[in-house]
Order: C-alpha cells, then sequence, then structure tokens
C-alpha cells in the first residue's frame, strides 16, 4: 500500500469519526430539549384545569360555575360562598372583592380571631374560601398579609360510657336505628346520611363508605345485632321508592358525572338513599330548561337532613338525664374508645375510623376508663 492510498484512508477514518460525534451531540441536544416540552405540556394541562368563568355573570354565578367545575361538595360552596359574602359586608358593602388588597384581606381575618372570636377552624376555612376566590375565580394574585391567627387548643372529646349510651338509644323517640349506626360503626354524621342501599352487604357484614371526609373510601363493620333491623328497614324504604317509581318519580341524585355516564342509574333500587326524607325536595343541581326558556325543577327524594338526627340526639339525652354535650359525633367518640377499651390494635381503629394519621386516633386515649398505663389514684390506696 503506498504511502498517499495510507494518509487517504486516515483522512477518512477521522472525517467518519468526527460526523459520528458531531451527531451523538445532536442527538443529545435533541433529547434535553424533550422535557422541556413536556414541561410545556403539562403546564398546558394544568391551566387547561383552571375555568375561566364567564365576564357576563354575576360574581356569584362565576363562583358557581367554577365551584361545578371543580367538582366541590354543595355545603362546600355555601361555606365558601357565605365567607365572600361575610367578607363584602365587613367592608359595608362599598369595595368589590376585584378591588381589595392583600391588607384588606388580613384585616378581615384579624377581625374574626380578635373581635368575633371564631374558632381556629372557622379562620381557616375562610381563609381558604379567600384563596378560592382569588385563584380559581377571580385569577388574580393576592399575597394575604400578616394577621392574627386563632390558637387551637388542645381539646379532649366527649365520650359516653357504655351504660350511657345504652341509656340514649333507648331514650330515641325516633330514627333510632341510624343512632344505632352511628354508635356501632363509627360513621360520621354525614357518611351516614349518604349511604346508598348498594353500599350495605349483608353477605359480609360491612358497610364501605364512598366519599369520605378527603374524599377517601373505607370499609367498616355491619353490627351483627342490627342485620335483622336494617333488612326491615329496607324493604319499607323499597316500598317508598316503589310508590315514587309509580308517580312517575323515584329518580335520585347521582354524584358528579354518573347521571350522565348512567341515565337509568337513578331510579335503580342500588342508588338509593338507606334513610330516605320523607318528602320531596327540588334539587336544584338539576334544574332543566323547559319551553320557551323557562327553568323546570326536578324533584327527588334526598336523604334526611343531618340537624333531624342532631335534634334527635339531644332530645334524647335529656330523656335519658345525661348531663354531658352530646351529638351525633359523640357517638363516634365513644365507638373509637370502647374499641380501645376492649383491646383492640389502635391501628384497626384508625382504618375504622378513616383517619390520615394514627395521631388523631390516639387522642381517644387519653379519655379511657384506665388511661395511659391504668395508674391508679393514691387516695384509692389508703
Amino acid at each position: 500500500m503506498s504511502r498517499a492510498h495510507y494518509c487517504g484512508l486516515t483522512l477518512l477514518f477521522v472525517l467518519m469519526m468526527t460526523w459520528v460525534i458531531l451527531k451523538s451531540s445532536l442527538m443529545i441536544e435533541s433529547n434535553t430539549v424533550l422535557p422541556a416540552a413536556e414541561g410545556n405540556t403539562a403546564r398546558h394541562a394544568a391551566v387547561r384545569e383552571r375555568l375561566v368563568p364567564n365576564p357576563k355573570l354575576r360574581l356569584k354565578e362565576q363562583f358557581h360555575e367554577v365551584c361545578r367545575f371543580k367538582h366541590l361538595a354543595v355545603r362546600s360552596e355555601e361555606a365558601y360562598w357565605g365567607w365572600v359574602v361575610r367578607l363584602v359586608r365587613h367592608f359595608d358593602s362599598k369595595i368589590n372583592p376585584r378591588d381589595m388588597s392583600g391588607e384588606q384581606l388580613g384585616e378581615f381575618l384579624t377581625h374574626l380571631a380578635t373581635v368575633d372570636k371564631v374558632a381556629a377552624s372557622t379562620q381557616n376555612q375562610a381563609l381558604n374560601a379567600l384563596l378560592f376566590l382569588y385563584r380559581e375565580v377571580l385569577h388574580l394574585e393576592r399575597t394575604v398579609a400578616d394577621f392574627e391567627r386563632v390558637r387551637r387548643p388542645a381539646r379532649l372529646p366527649v365520650v359516653l360510657s357504655q351504660a350511657e349510651v345504652k341509656r340514649l338509644l333507648a331514650a330515641v323517640p325516633e330514627h333510632r336505628l341510624a343512632l344505632q349506626l352511628l354508635y356501632g360503626t363509627g360513621l360520621r354524621l354525614m357518611e351516614l346520611l349518604r349511604l346508598r342501599v348498594k353500599d350495605v352487604d349483608f353477605e359480609r357484614n360491612q358497610i364501605i363508605v364512598h366519599g369520605g371526609k378527603g374524599d377517601k373510601d373505607r370499609v367498616t363493620m355491619l353490627p351483627e345485632l342490627l342485620r335483622t333491623a336494617m333488612a326491615e328497614h329496607l324493604q319499607q324504604v323499597k316500598l317508598l321508592h316503589a310508590e315514587d317509581l309509580g308517580n312517575g318519580l323515584g329518580a335520585v341524585w347521582l354524584p358528579e358525572a354518573l347521571a350522565r355516564k348512567y341515565p337509568g342509574a337513578a331510579r335503580q333500587w342500588g342508588w338509593q338513599w338507606v334513610f330516605p326524607a320523607r318528602g320531596l325536595a327540588i334539587d336544584p343541581e338539576s334544574m332543566t330548561p323547559g319551553a320557551h326558556g323557562v327553568s323546570r325543577p326536578t324533584l327527588r327524594r334526598h336523604h334526611i337532613k343531618e340537624d333531624t338526627l342532631q335534634r334527635m340526639t339531644k332530645l334524647a339525652a335529656a330523656r335519658a338525664g345525661l348531663v354531658k354535650t352530646v351529638t351525633p359525633h359523640t357517638l363516634r367518640h365513644s365507638f373509637a374508645t370502647h374499641l380501645l377499651e376492649n383491646g383492640y390494635d389502635i391501628r384497626t381503629v384508625q382504618d375504622l375510623l378513616g383517619h390520615k394519621n394514627v395521631a388523631t386516633t390516639q387522642i381517644y386515649t387519653h379519655v379511657m376508663q384506665r388511661p395511659g398505663l391504668g395508674v391508679k389514684s393514691p387516695l384509692d390506696m389508703v
């Protein structure tokens, strides 16, 4: 091989390696651009998740439109809008919320703490309502100025003894089964009232809670003592549902988009409330347009109201001669405390209650009949 031929091959090899290196660097650069593109896509997706309400609507209607888009509970929407109203009234309705500054928002929250003497949870709810208004509805940047925060003191729950629970339930004039279930399952009041027929599993002795606090599902027990009473109660509810169907009604409210996805499910037996109300009521979320633009309300049978059970509990406590402040939630506290007293594991009780943190469940260890390590008073040893 001649020297010129060898040099030519060497030069060709160098050029080929240079081309390979350049090609590799271009591929690396193109790959490094992808995360940015993906980030942009994620940002665009996040923007699409935010709804810009119709600017031609009034503020209350815009607020409602965003709440429906975010699937907020009706009770949450009512509570949040109530704080918007209180904010406007605090300044004598002279300032539009769009024109309020962060200092004025801080002044309102401080007023709640120092003048109105609200609880810490109430002030937090007011703050969340204002943040929702400016971030999700008005799309305005507002930094709330420093404000006086309400201190949250440590409170022990009110717990009944098993004898007191027995006296209370015996004195219930109406809806005794509902109060028995509160104590026997540890459900929250609204979790109980929102139970559907399909959520009661007689075969497995279970009750399934859908969309509980934090929008979480969980399972709790169906007390053996209440199986017969529950079955008889559901038979009565089924007769009431059949009567509604005969009158052209019987369509229960369904969560979110299920009514559109399964049009016939609203009249199915499994979706009916376990504790339906006696009368029919207009569903504010189901207004359908009628002829000539006139809205036609839809009648539904909702579940019984929470204040009904609250009144029954208060009346039963008075009849039973209980001096403690008793509410439906007291039965949930008693459920957890009695399970711990009977030796059940705190993690099991946490799961039954649906607590996110076990520290929340540990509060019941402070109100057990033998708190701590069962310390005995020195007076009892004299």
